[in-house]
């Protein structure tokens, strides 16, 4: 399912949900546990986790960006800084047993680059239920499809890009 993008009184906000049928414990290994994190994003890892600790992106060539952790509560809340936006990862496990999965992207405002980066996020949170479900994905694939999507989306919005 596509994300839900809101117009605030400052910027955008983008919000992904899945359920996940597995335990809150396994869904908060794949983004606290970095041997797990960089099986579904391996530029990014926790340098120092913890409500003031810090998040690693490898730009490549040896070139790392800090990305300080704005909040953390163990085993349910991860933000931290997306350059000049915000992500929050929220874990929530329900009555059913499953978990629900919500990652918030505070959007500063909207660029060229907004469409990839919620590609980015939608094919992340898809890759993240595939490995817990022992399943395959198209990473490549998927992305472009979702790409499409949220570029005609932000498009229907008609927001100019800067």
């Amino acid at each position: 399912m596509r994300a839900e993008i809101t117009q605030m009184a400052k910027g955008y906000k983008a919000v992904f949900e899945r359920e996940l049928a597995h335990g809150s414990d396994k869904v908060w290994s794949m983004l606290a546990d970095n041997s797990r994190l960089k099986l579904w994003f391996d530029e990014l890892r926790i340098a120092e986790a913890g409500e003031d600790g810090k998040m690693v992106f490898d730009m490549g060539e040896g070139n790392n960006e800090e990305l300080a952790i704005t909040d953390y509560e163990e085993g349910r809340v991860l933000a931290f800084e997306w350059w000049d936006d915000r992500v929050r990862f929220e874990v929530t496990e329900e009555d059913s047993g499953k978990t629900r999965l919500r990652l918030v992207e505070t959007i500063d405002r909207i660029t060229s680059q907004t469409a990839k980066d919620l590609a980015g996020w939608h094919v992340c949170l898809d890759v993240i239920e595939a490995i817990l479900d022992e399943e395959e994905i198209n990473r490549e694939e998927e992305w472009q499809h979702w790409h499409e999507e949220y570029k005609r989306l932000l498009d229907s919005m008609t927001v100019e890009f800067e």
